[in-house]
Order: structure tokens, then C-alpha cells, then sequence
């Protein structure tokens, strides 16, 4: 079927479509479990992408606000825009959760994740598509849409369709799987009098030229190359050559928090003011740094970076000023220091507080007078430097209890950039997981899938108290130990003394939040166990529906319980004996020879 529906199409109608709901498509079930909550840092993830609670009555002021501010038109493509980019959001996340799915299936996930997110409920009547002509079309019904009952309690009935964003969602993740621009069209709305909304999809030449959603969604259909997730399109080749892969000195991040030290380190990059970043070890300082120089006016030149706190106390001055021959016991030949080899380029003077006081006063004349001498040296040497300096402590504390100068501060605090943990910018780490990915599976040759959902989990769960130093460290580890062509688990990488993440609230079969244990069972209140009769109950119980949601087949329920065939059916004679004759009938019935595979 996957490869009928790659190459010559699939036709869908609605009892079709429900045959799907138990077969291989991601379920409402499947989908479920990659929504989670960080309730304790604020946080709602759906797979690695965060998301907001937002209440309907809200979401229906602010389109009534837009739409009396800036008319109909306007506020129509502003939602229709809105929504086309939430469907291409999701159309990434099915293909990057469920990378194994045809496209019959990709398409059909489509309802469900619109369903999920609580916008309206989607019932799919038909769609068909021919991936060699290009040609899509489908139809779909939606009840209880919130966007049209807010348009109700403002307006009143309406002459028109008036589900923009919900209209635009289906263009978004349809395109984005289908590879081609697809629209979709409201033909009856609930906020018209209906009993319930009806689009239609259709690829965008089956719409004609005159289509008024190519100006509201506004988009250049034929510059535009629509391409899946999965088959990303090449960069344009440079020097004949492509590039291979991550860099591992890139700079990477989307978070708000990250957003806005770039944004700080733009502004003052093509200046040569002194730029002090602060933040704790491990959080990329010097990735920063150097990202600076790459966007300063003196790219050309050299990047110098030290650890003054790798310089012994007595090489200080000579190795940041150079030495001349003679100069004392050992020094045999005249040598540059730092501030000359970055002559013409930038000088990163990473821990800063670890120099000692009188190497302080040094440095300080250095900046200020851009001279410095050599030690023994006779003559001034005039040095053309940007200097850029980093602290993992507050050098105000430093100042304050007399460890650090009060004037070097001054001279150094010129434009400072505080760069946030980790922890701070979670909505990075999937960003960084993946990039980190990347890198290490090409350096080390080994062919990595990708993560377990609860791999993800634990590290959004994670505190990094070693931040992307400790990031990069478990995702190298992750690349190493697992097994090539499989996935990274949480055993993959958390393996040494790091404080295993308690995972994320779930929502819980019912739809409530409930704690998540780490193979993926939920723990609510109610099913907490307290005993050891209890354990054996509920790990029959817990057996027992893998086996009924499988129909028998045993091989499917391991599966299911990320277990081998032969452990589940060692398990099935060993729990449910011990659980009760219920438990007995369920393994006679579930018995290898009885079982499809």
C-alpha cells in the first residue's frame, strides 16, 4: 500500500479512512502521547515543538479586535496565514515522529492533530491524490468549530465561511506532504446556519488563476518549491562542492531568551567596542565569540582565543605580551604574545577573573593605550585589537570582595551580553539535539535514526547542569552506544552519574494529565502501586490490554510494549498464572501457535 500510495496514488473514502484508525496511521492514541507537560517550567511540548493554552474566548477577541481595526479582507489572510504555517508545523512533526508512514497515512494523521489541538473535530469523507500527475482532491466535514462560533457571539450569522485559520491549516500540512500547493476551500459554515462546516481541498490548478487564497495566503506558487521534511532541498553548490553536513561551531537556537543575545551580539558586532559575556561553564561563550568575530568588521583577521585560567600565575605577562630574547632564564628567542598574534582580528580572553591582580593592571593599560611591551622589552608595540572577554562568575561580587579591579570592570563592562543556561532556553534543546545529532553521526560514521519519544522527553525533563557542553557530551554518548539503523533511548545516554529526568505529565487514556513513568505507562493517583499484589495485578492488567488492543497477536503487543517476542510470552506464562485463572484463559488464547505474526 505505501508504495501504491507513493507512486500511483490512493483513493480514501470515509469507511476507508476509519480502517485506518486501527491499522498502521498514527492514532488519536499515538498522537496523544507526544503531547506532555513540563508543569514546572512552564511548558507544553507536542513532540518537540512547545505550544499554548490559549482560551477560545480569548483567540475570538483578538480576531474580533483585528477584523474591526483592519477589515475583513485584511484579518481574512492574516488567520488564513496564521493557519497555513500551524499545518506546516504539524505536517514536520508527523514526518518526523512517524518517518516509516506512506503518505496515505501522513495524509490521514492530518484530522487527528487538527482534532487534537481542540480547534474543531474533523471527519474525513474522501481524498484522493496521484503524486505522478499532481493532482489532489478531498473532502472533509468539521463539527463544532470554535472559530466559527466566535464569529457567531460577535457578528451574528455571517453570508460567508469564517473558519480562515482552520481553512488555512489543512493548505499547510497537505502541501507540505504532498510536495505540490494544495488549497483548500470552505464550502458550507456552521456560522452561515449550517449543522456543520464542509471543506473542500483540491491541488491549486484544479482552482484556477483567479483564486482568491492565492492572495490571502500569499504565496508565489510558481517561485516556491514545496519539498517534505524528509527530502529537504540542496543548497545552492559553492566552489563545486556541497556541504556535508552540522558544523560544530555554529551558533543554534529559536528560543526568545536566545533570540535576544543574538539579536545584542548583531547590534555591536560590526563596532569595536569591548564585549563582556557572562554565563555560566558550558553555555557557549566562546562559540559566541567567535560568532562575533565572523560578523565584525575585521572577519579577515585572526581569532585568538585563551583561557587565562590555563595560564600559570608567573607566564601571565609573557605569554598575553610576548618575550624578548634574554629576558630571563630560558627565554632564548624574542616571541609574540596574544594581543600581537590577533593583531588585525579579535582577542577572546575567556575567565577573565582567574588572572591575578597585578596582571590585571597590565591588561587594563593594554586596552586602554591598544600598546603594549614585551617583557624585557625597550620599546612599545602598537597592536590593532578588539578585545572580547567572558566570565562564568559575577565580576561584580569579584569587585566587591576585592579579587577583581573596580576600573577593569569599567573598562571591560563596554556592551555586556548575559548568555542564559539551558535550562532557560529549553525550547532550544530539540533545535540543538538535532544538530548535535547530525554532527557526531557523520564524525563517527554511524547510522542513527533519530530519538525515542522518551529520549526527547528526558532531555526537555533534564536540568543540564553542564548546559550544551553536557548536551553535546550525551548526544555524542547516545550516537556511540546505540545500536546502528535504531533509535537513541534514555539508557543510550544518561549512563554515568547524571541525575536521571523524572519525565513529563502525559495526558492519560481518559484525557487527563497524569505522571508518566519512564516506559511510558501513566501513574495517576489512581493506579499508583503501594504493593507487591498490586504490581503483579496491574502487570497483568497491563499485559492483558496490550493483548486485546492486539487482537491476540503477541508479537504486535510486544511491540507495542517495546519488548521482544520470547520476553512477553515468558512474561504471559510467569504474571498471569500468578494473577488468576482470567489471566490463565487470556494466555491460552494468546498461545504462539494461536497468534498471527
Amino acid at each position: 500500500m505505501a508504495e501504491a500510495s507513493r507512486k500511483t496514488g490512493k483513493i480514501l473514502t470515509r469507511g476507508a479512512f476509519s480502517e485506518l484508525d486501527t491499522g498502521a496511521a498514527p492514532t488519536l492514541t499515538d498522537l496523544t502521547e507526544a503531547l506532555h507537560f513540563a508543569l514546572g517550567d512552564g511548558r507544553i511540548w507536542l513532540n518537540d515543538q512547545r505550544m499554548v493554552l490559549i482560551q477560545s474566548l480569548v483567540l475570538g477577541r483578538l480576531r474580533q479586535e483585528i477584523i474591526d481595526a483592519f477589515g475583513t479582507e485584511t484579518a481574512k489572510g492574516l488567520f488564513m496565514r496564521v493557519g497555513y504555517m500551524q499545518g506546516v508545523r504539524d505536517a514536520q512533526l508527523i514526518q518526523k515522529r512517524f518517518p516509516q508512514e506512506d503518505l496515505t497515512h501522513a495524509l490521514a494523521a492530518g484530522p487527528r492533530v487538527h482534532t487534537l489541538e481542540g480547534f474543531v473535530k474533523v471527519t474525513t469523507k474522501q481524498f484522493q491524490f496521484d503524486l505522478r500527475k499532481g493532482t489532489y482532491f478531498g473532502e472533509f466535514y468539521w463539527d463544532d468549530s470554535s472559530e466559527a462560533a466566535e464569529h457567531i457571539s460577535s457578528y451574528g450569522i455571517s453570508s460567508e465561511p469564517v473558519c480562515w485559520m482552520q481553512t488555512g491549516y489543512p493548505s499547510g500540512y497537505t502541501s507540505t506532504l504532498f510536495g505540490r500547493p494544495v488549497i483548500f476551500r470552505e464550502i458550507e459554515c456552521a456560522a452561515m446556519g449550517a449543522p456543520r462546516c464542509m471543506v473542500v481541498g483540491q491541488h491549486v490548478d484544479a482552482w484556477g488563476k483567479d483564486a482568491p487564497e492565492r492572495h490571502y495566503l500569499g504565496l508565489d506558487w510558481k517561485s516556491r518549491r514545496y519539498v517534505a521534511v524528509d527530502r529537504p532541498a540542496r543548497a545552492p553548490k559553492s566552489s563545486g562542492r556541497e556541504p556535508t553536513g552540522a558544523t560544530e561551531g555554529q551558533v543554534v537556537g529559536v528560543s526568545a531568551s536566545f533570540l535576544r543575545t543574538r539579536l545584542m551580539l548583531e547590534r555591536v558586532a560590526d563596532t569595536d567596542a569591548t564585549v563582556l559575556f557572562i554565563g555560566e561553564s558550558g553555555v557557549g561563550k566562546e562559540l559566541f565569540s567567535n560568532e562575533l568575530h565572523k560578523l565584525s568588521a575585521r572577519p579577515q583577521g585572526p581569532f585568538v582565543p585563551i583561557n587565562c585560567a590555563a595560564i600559570p600565575e608567573t607566564l601571565v605577562e609573557s605569554e598575553l605580551f610576548g618575550v624578548e630574547k634574554g629576558a630571563f632564564t630560558g627565554a632564548v628567542q624574542s616571541r609574540a604574545g596574544y594581543f600581537e598574534r590577533a593583531n588585525g582580528g579579535t582577542l577572546f580572553l575567556d575567565e577573565i577573573a582567574s588572572l591575578t591582580y597585578s596582571a590585571q593592571g597590565k591588561l587594563l593599560r593594554a586596552i586602554q593605550e591598544r600598546k603594549i611591551e614585551r617583557v624585557g622589552g625597550a620599546k612599545t608595540v602598537p597592536v590593532d585589537v578588539r578585545v572580547v572577554v567572558a566570565s562564568n562568575v559575577d565580576l561584580t561580587e569579584e569587585v566587591r570582595a576585592g579579587r577583581f579591579r573596580q576600573d577593569l570592570y569599567f573598562r571591560l563592562c563596554v556592551f555586556p551580553i548575559v548568555i542564559p543556561p539551558l535550562r532557560d532556553r529549553r525550547d532550544d534543546i530539540p533545535l540543538l539535539a538535532a544538530h548535535f545529532l547530525k554532527l557526531f553521526r557523520e564524525r563517527h560514521r554511524r547510522d542513527i535514526a533519530g530519538f525515542t519519544r522518551r529520549a526527547m522527553d528526558a532531555l526537555l525533563a533534564y536540568d543540564f547542569p553542564g548546559n550544551i557542553r553536557e548536551l553535546q557530551n550525551l548526544v555524542e554518548r547516545g550516537v556511540i552506544y546505540a545500536e546502528s539503523g535504531s533509535l537513541i533511548d534514555m539508557q543510550h545516554m544518561f549512563t554515568g552519574f547524571e541525575k536521571v529526568p523524572s519525565l513529563s505529565l502525559k495526558l492519560t487514556g481518559e484525557g487527563r494529565i497524569g505522571a508518566a513513568s519512564q516506559d511510558g505507562t501513566d501513574l495517576t493517583d489512581e493506579r499508583r502501586i503501594t504493593a507487591p499484589e498490586a504490581l503483579k495485578r496491574a502487570e497483568a492488567e497491563l499485559y492483558r490490554s496490550a493483548l486485546e488492543a492486539a487482537g491476540g497477536n503477541v508479537s504486535s503487543a510486544a511491540r507495542q510494549l517495546g519488548l521482544t517476542r520470547a520476553k512477553l510470552e515468558y512474561r504471559l506464562r510467569g504474571t498471569l498464572q500468578e494473577a488468576g485463572s482470567a489471566s490463565r484463559r487470556a494466555v491460552g488464547d494468546a498461545k504462539p501457535g494461536h497468534c498471527a505474526n
